[in-house]
């Protein structure tokens, strides 16, 4: 389980919201749109960068990737094991998140796996043959809506949002990914910060390139630059799975409204009893509350809701959090 951990001051946590909001944002361009100086940004964040408070990644889309399953899994354990399970589950390359739900007994967590073996060889050999494991079901993400990719924890103004977030061409048609590619994807999972000098010695290509086909890789959505916090140091206290069941006719009208909603983090259409996975953050229960009563309560399409609190999260963007395993 992760550890306890403190508050930052209120200028770390308004760093660490502009690091969410643009991932590889200049420390010029952070104290610009803060009102701070680019040597007040430096003197703060580099720390944060350096013990792992913050940590800059990339995702892939798996829309680009037609090898890959996209599979969020809900896993029953036995209480006793469930850390060890979670653990387990971490060290996995393929898994992007895995978080300690409800009363203690339960994972989710979510996994871009390398095709129809590997998907069968986790649910048909992995997972029976691992004795703490009780039950299991399995979704696939149909779709995932990116909007919920801007959240920035509530710590800006829309201006400053709009100032700091990159500007990006509209997503071109399909086309297939360069030589490089690869190489700078990979570079950018391990530090999403990396410099363009990095990317390019990685690549075998100029910096320029580099650049070029980062910007590229972004814009076509390729993949998602992430800045990865643990959300409690930024003063969030309550976190939750949501399982919203929505009328078929409804679900991209539905999905595209909760994804750009300043609470929500995630959301993806899924295949299982449930269509929706929305995973929310909140500042307390009480705004947990209104967020259900509020806003899922408005929406004409939702039929059924069942919500699921994360205890702890253990792994997140593909990263595991410092001190959780």
């Amino acid at each position: 389980m992760a550890k306890a951990s403190h508050s930052l001051s209120e200028t770390d946590r308004r760093i660490a919201a502009a690091m969410l909001a643009s991932p590889r944002a200049s420390w010029r361009t952070v104290g610009r749109v803060l009102g701070i100086s680019e040597r007040t940004v430096v003197r703060r964040a580099a720390p944060l960068f350096h013990d792992k408070t913050l940590r800059a990644t990339a995702v892939r889309n798996p829309v680009w990737f037609p090898d890959l399953i996209p599979l969020a899994l809900r896993i029953r354990c036995r209480p006793n094991q469930i850390s060890a399970i979670a653990a387990t589950l971490a060290r996995r390359p393929d898994t992007i998140w895995v978080d300690v739900l409800g009363g203690g007994d339960e994972i989710c967590t979510i996994l871009f796996l390398d095709g129809p073996d590997a998907r069968n060889s986790l649910l048909l050999r992995d997972l029976p043959a691992t004795p703490a494991v009780q039950s299991w079901t399995s979704h696939i993400l149909l779709r995932v809506f990116p909007a919920a990719f801007d959240w920035s924890g509530g710590l800006l103004t829309e201006a400053e949002l709009a100032s700091i977030r990159p500007e990006l061409p509209a997503p071109a048609a399909r086309s297939a990914l360069q030589h490089i590619d690869q190489a700078l994807i990979a570079t950018l999972v391990e530090d999403g910060r990396a410099s363009y000098t990095d990317l390019a010695r990685r690549a075998d290509t100029t910096a320029l390139t580099a650049r070029r086909r980062l910007e590229a890789l972004v814009g076509d959505q390729v993949i998602r630059l992430a800045t990865e916090v643990d959300l409690a140091r930024l003063g969030i206290r309550t976190e939750a799975l949501l399982w919203i069941t929505v009328a078929p006719g409804g679900l991209e009208e539905t999905g595209r409204e909760l994804s750009r909603h300043p609470q929500v983090r995630f959301a993806s259409a899924t295949t299982g009893s449930a269509n929706l996975l929305v995973a929310v953050a909140a500042a307390d229960l009480n705004a947990l509350y209104h967020f259900l009563n509020d806003t899922i309560g408005a929406l004409p399409h939702v039929t059924t809701l069942e919500v699921t609190p994360i205890l702890s999260g253990v792994k997140r963007t593909g990263l595991v959090r410092p001190g959780s395993l």
